[in-house]
C-alpha cells in the first residue's frame, strides 16, 4: 500500500466546510487526495469533489486512493490559477464550498529527482508542473542579477539576497549550478542560520525559486479572484498557507471582500458601489493542534482561514 502526505488541518476544513448536503466542492491542490478522501468518507452522498492539481503524478497517485468514490470525484489537470476555465470545462457553475491547500506535498519534497529539497540531493528542478518548460537552474542562468535577487528578497524574504547571488555568481563563473545540492552548500558557505535554528540556511532561497518557478503567488490571486464568480450564497472557501506571503494575500483578499466599499474615509457616502460578499469566519487563523505537529512535524508552520459567500 501507498505511503501517502499526511493531511493537514484535515478535520478543521471537514468541520467548516461540511455544511451542505448536495453539491459541489473543488479541491484546488488535490495532491495525494488526502483532503478530499477525508471530505467524501464524511459528507452526505450528494456531495461531490471536483479536484485539480498541475502534477500528474499526484493525480495518479490520488486517483488510485479515491477509486472507492469514482462517481463522487472528478480529477483535473491544470494550474490552481485556470480554476474559471477548469470548471466551466467540466461543466461546473457553483460550488458550496472550495479548498486550498498551498505549498509542496511530502512526495514533491522526499522525490530527490523533483528538485524541491534542500536534504535531498537532484537536479535543481522545482516544476511541480513537470511539462512547463522553466526550471529553477533555468533562472539562475538567465535572470540578472537584480532579477535574482529581488525574487531571493520578496518571495523568500531573505535579507542577504545579494550576497547569496554574488556567491551564485561567483560559482557560475566555474561551473553551471545544476543540483540542489550544489545551491545549498552556495548558500550555507556565504549564510548562516541563528544558533541552535533546525532550518537550512538555504531554505528561504530555495522557497523564493519555487515560488518564482511556479509563479504560485500571482495563480493564488487570481484563483481567489476567480472563485468569487464560483461560489453559491453560504458557500465556504478554505485556505491553508505555509508562509507569510501566502498568508497576506489571503488575508488582505478576504478582508477586502468582506469590508466591500473601498472609498477613502474621508468621501461622507459610498462612490464606489462595491458591496460586501465575503464574511471571514477566522479572524485569526487556525493553527495546528500540539498533538497534530507531535505526529506531522512538516504541519507546524501551516496557517488556515476561512471566509463565507455572501449575497446582499
Amino acid at each position: 500500500m501507498p505511503t501517502y502526505h499526511e493531511t493537514v488541518m484535515k478535520n478543521e476544513v471537514l468541520h467548516y466546510l461540511n455544511i451542505h448536503m448536495e453539491g459541489v466542492i473543488v479541491d484546488g491542490t488535490l495532491g495525494d487526495g488526502g483532503h478530499t478522501e477525508f471530505i467524501l468518507k464524511n459528507t452526505a452522498p450528494e456531495i461531490r469533489v471536483f479536484a485539480i492539481d498541475r502534477d500528474r503524478s499526484a493525480i495518479e497517485r490520488a486517483s488510485e486512493r479515491l477509486s472507492p468514490f469514482r462517481d463522487r470525484v472528478t480529477l483535473a489537470h491544470g494550474n490552481l490559477g485556470n480554476l474559471k476555465s477548469l470548471a466551466a470545462e467540466n461543466g461546473i457553475t457553483g460550488v458550496v464550498g472550495l479548498l486550498m491547500d498551498l505549498g509542496v506535498s511530502s512526495p514533491q519534497l522526499d522525490t530527490a529527482e523533483r528538485g524541491f529539497s534542500i536534504q535531498h540531493d537532484g537536479p535543481l528542478d522545482m516544476r511541480m508542473d513537470s511539462s512547463q518548460k522553466t526550471s529553477a537552474a533555468d533562472l539562475l542562468a538567465k535572470l540578472s542579477d537584480a532579477e535574482l535577487a529581488s525574487i531571493i528578497k520578496n518571495f523568500g524574504e531573505e535579507r542577504y539576497s545579494k550576497r547569496i547571488v554574488r556567491a551564485i555568481r561567483k560559482e557560475q563563473a566555474e561551473r553551471p549550478i545544476t543540483t540542489t545540492g550544489q545551491l545549498s552548500r552556495i548558500v550555507a558557505r556565504v549564510v548562516s542560520s541563528p544558533r541552535h535554528s533546525r532550518i537550512h540556511p538555504a531554505t528561504r532561497t530555495f522557497q523564493a525559486l519555487r515560488i518564482a518557478v511556479n509563479d504560485e503567488l500571482e495563480q493564488l490571486k487570481t484563483a481567489l479572484a476567480d472563485m468569487m464568480g464560483l461560489l453559491n450564497s453560504t458557500a465556504r472557501v478554505a485556505v491553508i498557507s505555509f508562509h507569510s506571503l501566502e498568508d497576506r494575500i489571503v488575508k488582505t483578499f478576504f478582508r477586502a471582500e468582506e469590508k466591500g466599499c473601498s472609498c477613502p474615509p474621508k468621501i461622507p457616502m459610498c462612490i464606489c458601489g462595491r458591496t460586501q460578499t465575503l464574511k471571514v469566519l477566522t479572524r485569526k487563523p487556525l493553527v495546528p493542534s500540539e498533538e497534530e505537529v507531535a505526529q506531522n512535524p512538516r504541519s507546524i508552520s501551516a496557517k488556515l482561514r476561512v471566509a463565507e459567500r455572501v449575497y446582499v
